[in-house]
């Protein structure tokens, strides 16, 4: 009996020192995303503009905003969860009016904004003129752009996920799609549209 006290003691003992490591725990991680290589194919739709479109990306109607009006779009991204939204007005002597709610609508986001920077487009040749706003930080939207002739056309849209926003999990989707938006404004251009 004394030997299996003994014995019962020593086996106590070293589970007692076997116990002095403690686990460090993983730090929280963000799924790994595998992107598509940047592949456009021109826009199909009657409209008074075109550009290049991401072939991984869908362009639809604008249906689900309750004001959306003729020659508006949702490029679509179903992998990414994400939608540019691009809408259009036609210039009616009211051109600084559309400019100012334009960075009206970029610079409600400072709220949640790091930054905000803004980046000047011109295409002289295309009389394409504009504005990428890109919003740094935990901001609904990420990325807004306008593009106008000044005279006759204006365009604007703006990047949404349909996600809480978290700078660090969405930054490399941003990114992505951000090169997305940078092709649409360096192939964009007005066309002359029958009963326009």
């Amino acid at each position: 009996m004394k030997n299996v006290i003994i014995i019962f003691g020593l086996t106590f003992m070293l589970f007692l020192l076997s116990c002095k490591h403690h686990g460090t725990p993983k730090p929280r991680a963000y799924y790994r995303i595998t992107f598509p290589a940047h592949e456009y194919q021109p826009l199909n739709e009657e409209c008074p503009y075109r550009f290049d479109v991401p072939v991984y990306a869908n362009i639809l109607k604008d249906t689900r905003s309750h004001n959306a009006e003729k020659y508006w779009y949702n490029m679509d991204y179903p992998t990414l969860n994400g939608t540019v939204h691009i809408s259009y007005k036609t210039v009616n002597n009211n051109i600084n009016e559309l400019l100012e709610d334009s960075r009206k609508l970029a610079y409600k986001h400072s709220v949640k904004a790091d930054a905000i920077g803004e980046r000047l487009f011109v295409s002289e040749e295309k009389r394409v003129y504009g504005t990428l706003y890109d919003i740094k930080g935990n901001a609904a939207s990420s990325v807004q752009f306008y593009l106008t002739d000044s005279t006759q056309h204006f365009v604007r849209g703006s990047l949404y996920f349909d996600a809480i926003p978290n700078k660090d999990s969405l930054a490399p989707v941003i990114n992505f799609v951000k090169e997305d938006i940078s092709h649409l404004m360096e192939t964009f251009e007005w066309k002359e549209m029958p009963n326009f």
